[in-house]
């Protein structure tokens, strides 16, 4: 086993570094009070090429893997974006994988350059009010009326809802009680027609400046050539862009969980109380220390599951594995730095109350703590079925 980076990684993290050190923590304090989407970071990212990392070259990628993917989504977290920076360009890394793999030729031309090239912003419609993560149950109806379908239907906790121009939209083309197992449910990438969809703004406890939206859909009209493969067949293309979201938002986790450790450990060195710097108490030290080994402990977890998915192998446990430790192991370091800043913790100035707000995400999305639980207890080690 080689556990290093390969120079080609440590090219794409210096690289990445470079993109977001004009993005200081000033500024990402700025776009959580203010909010506002970080247009101008997502621009440089894609103007540098970064938005396509692990699109196909042939339509404007680097064609890289899921492991450097990983560590591009790391690397902005753990430079002080947190969350905020990774959710703005989140969608970009994973969200068009079914395109890739079951889309056509012209429908790969046509849908893959813009977003690569950041001129096209997508969000992702699937979660709706009265299903949760029972997906299979979705209620949002497409109808086909000859070369169209129409659409009506709700969904909710869409990221970026506000500002794209384009959404891959998961809708039932055939009613529930026809269908067996999987089938039903069709996938669609389109215009995202705002004289027929309605966004409303959630307000929510962080990552102010990317937007979590509820979508009302009354008579959008979707070309039957934006149908991304069969009808029906929705849900099994959607799977294959759960593991590398998984994998992505995990990696985010650890280096958002490492921003947090970092100025923990800077603030413990500097601050002084009794005459020595409070670091030098193991009351301080113990608990960073602890949350040093958990982050690398998933950090781990991530690599592993990273390598397995680029190598197509099965990777489906350790993907929803990296991701509850990661989630974990991020929400403790933020917890623990705040704890380390005392009474400066709870100010904003210094950051890591944005940290800790932001820490939730992973652990609640895209899927809970409770389900990847259950699902490592049937798939692996072969409970009973318990939902």
């Amino acid at each position: 086993m080689n556990f290093s980076i390969t120079p080609e990684q440590e090219q794409i993290r210096d690289a990445i570094e470079r993109v977001c050190q004009p993005f200081d923590a000033d500024y990402w304090l700025r776009k959580d009070q203010e909010g506002g989407f970080p247009d101008d970071f997502h621009r440089a990212l894609a103007s540098s090429g970064w938005l396509g990392i692990a699109m196909p070259e042939a339509y404007g990628g680097a064609g890289l893997g899921i492991s450097e993917a990983a560590l591009m989504m790391h690397t902005i977290s753990a430079t002080g974006a947190g969350l905020s920076g990774a959710s703005a360009v989140h969608m970009n890394i994973f969200g068009l994988h079914p395109v890739v793999v079951f889309g056509n030729d012209e429908q790969k031309k046509r849908w893959l350059p813009p977003l690569i090239a950041g001129t096209d912003k997508a969000c992702f419609g699937v979660t709706e009010p009265n299903t949760g993560l029972n997906t299979l149950k979705l209620k949002t109806r497409a109808v086909r009326e000859g070369n169209h379908y129409v659409v009506h239907g709700q969904k909710v906790w869409i990221s970026t809802a506000q500002v794209a121009n384009k959404i891959l939209l998961l809708a039932r083309t055939t009613p529930v009680e026809e269908c067996q197992g999987t089938e039903g449910l069709s996938l669609f990438y389109t215009d995202l027609d705002r004289s027929t969809v309605e966004v409303r703004e959630i307000e929510k406890l962080g990552r102010k400046c990317v937007d979590s939206n509820q979508v009302f859909i009354d008579g959008l009209r979707i070309p039957v050539q934006d149908r991304v493969g069969e009808e029906g067949k929705g849900f099994s293309y959607i799977l294959h862009g759960l593991n590398p979201e998984r994998i992505l938002i995990a990696s985010e986790a650890v280096g958002l969980g490492r921003a947090a450790l970092k100025r923990a450990a800077g603030y413990a060195n500097e601050r002084e109380v009794f005459g020595r710097p409070i670091g030098q108490n193991q009351g301080i030290q113990h608990p960073l220390a602890k949350s040093w080994m958990e982050l690398e402990a998933a950090h781990l977890m991530v690599h592993k599951a990273a390598w397995l998915y680029d190598q197509n192998l099965p990777c489906a446990a350790e993907a929803n594995s990296a991701k509850f430790l990661a989630a974990e192991a991020c929400y403790h370091a933020c917890e623990n730095a705040i704890f380390t800043h005392g009474g400066m913790g709870y100010a904003k100035e210094y950051h890591v109350e944005r940290y800790l707000r932001e820490s939730w995400i992973p652990r609640l999305a895209p899927v809970s703590p409770q389900l990847i639980l259950c699902f490592i207890a049937e798939k692996v080690l072969g409970l009973p079925k318990s939902y």
